[in-house]
């Protein structure tokens, strides 16, 4: 089946949170989801499983257990079990779940900015010590991992340590390398990693994800991952995720956390994921075709048309992070204000994702290529004139 992301699917009819913060002259280009209809084949099993008319307690099905398994064997040559897989409903949860049960009021999580909020946030939130380090920008507007900053942000007090790969809002996907010198170091301190891996899949041409749990099986024994298929297939208001746990232990620590404060996944949900796992893969792919398009669009209309603004290419996710610290005071200064006062285009603003991110934007580009050009129109406008 071919698919139509050119399509413009009035969102605004609908409960979208994206569609719903602003006003009716205002293009969101903000919170991460797709523009896009998700794969025929799970609009087929949820209509079928609506139809069916039941909606009890469900159990998560052998065959979706089956089908992650696989999937994760053929995608990384990653042998797990059955039984190493947590379903439930968000990554966001997961990886509070995972503060609430490695780590106690004493003990630190530590994280990588500029970073996801709530992955910011989460130390506060579980109410356990943060440590942070900054990731460092090269002058193109990429960032790298310095390993030496990294090995000194740990102390006595590190229990944990959140990783996010790919990496929102920067898109780098980790290397071998990376990954490796980020275990070592984990495994030297005795601090669990949590893996955010939920846009593992939406990677660009040349890019390879590696599950940081697949490189030793000492370091997967301290190795929280979290994946879904909501980001990938575009299905996260069902609000399906797992957590893949190979050491027992830990993995009983994280079911313990959850008792009494955490469901599993809604019916619905895990029918979505059972059949986008199963047959959602011709749609990613020319998904992600389409995102490189709209991708490698943006990149040259910024690089070439928005003076004192920079991007790397993102190597995954279907978010640019923009700085515009070099853009003139009025637009430095808050360019999300800057750009919804006066292109109205509202984009994520920098500083949530930690301090380092004052000056910069995230963008959006999971839309259709009429609506991304009719923002950057305006964004350009607006840098011109202001």
């Amino acid at each position: 089946m071919i698919y139509d992301f050119d399509e413009v699917i009035d969102r605004r009819k609908s409960e979208s949170a994206k569609w719903h913060r602003y006003g009716p002259d205002v293009l969101p280009l903000w919170v991460a989801d797709m523009d896009y209809v998700c794969p025929e084949p799970v609009l087929h099993a949820l209509q079928e499983r609506v139809t069916h008319g039941v909606f009890g307690y469900p159990a998560v099905m052998p065959s979706l257990l089956e089908v992650v398994v696989q999937r994760l064997e053929r995608l990384y040559s990653w042998h797990v079990k059955h039984e190493d897989l947590v379903f439930m409903p968000g990554v966001v949860r997961g990886f509070h779940l995972a503060c609430h049960a490695v780590a106690d009021p004493s003990e630190a999580v530590l994280v990588q900015t500029p970073v996801y909020p709530p992955i910011l946030r989460a130390a506060k939130t579980t109410g356990i010590l943060h440590q942070e380090m900054e990731l460092t920008q090269n002058t193109d507007g990429s960032y790298d991992l310095d390993t030496d900053l990294f090995e000194r942000a740990f102390s006595h007090q590190t229990g944990l340590f959140i990783l996010c790969n790919p990496h929102n809002p920067v898109g780098k996907v980790y290397c071998q390398d990376d990954l490796e010198k980020i275990a070592e170091v984990c495994l030297r301190h005795n601090v669990i990693i949590c893996s955010d891996e939920i846009h593992a899949e939406l990677l660009f041409s040349g890019q390879k994800h590696i599950p940081i749990a697949t490189l030793d099986p000492e370091i997967a024994q301290h190795t929280i991952t979290l994946i879904a298929p909501s980001k990938t297939f575009n299905i996260a208001g069902l609000d399906c995720s797992l957590a893949v746990i190979q050491n027992p232990d830990l993995r009983k620590k994280y079911l313990d956390a959850r008792k009494g404060l955490m469901s599993g996944v809604n019916v619905l949900g895990l029918t979505a994921a059972l059949a986008a796992y199963q047959e959602g893969d011709d749609w990613l792919q020319q998904v992600l075709q389409y995102l490189e398009n709209n991708r490698d669009y943006l990149y040259e209309l910024v690089k070439n048309e928005f003076d004192g603004v920079k991007m790397a290419k993102p190597e995954g996710t279907y978010l640019a992070w923009l700085d515009c610290r070099e853009a003139g005071e009025c637009v430095s200064e808050n360019p999300h204000k800057f750009f919804l006062e006066y292109a109205r285009v509202a984009l994520n603003d920098g500083l949530d994702f930690g301090h380092n991110g004052s000056g910069f934007v995230r963008l959006n580009f999971a839309c259709p290529h009429q609506t991304l050009a009719s923002a950057l129109k305006a964004m350009r406008d607006a840098l011109r004139n202001g």
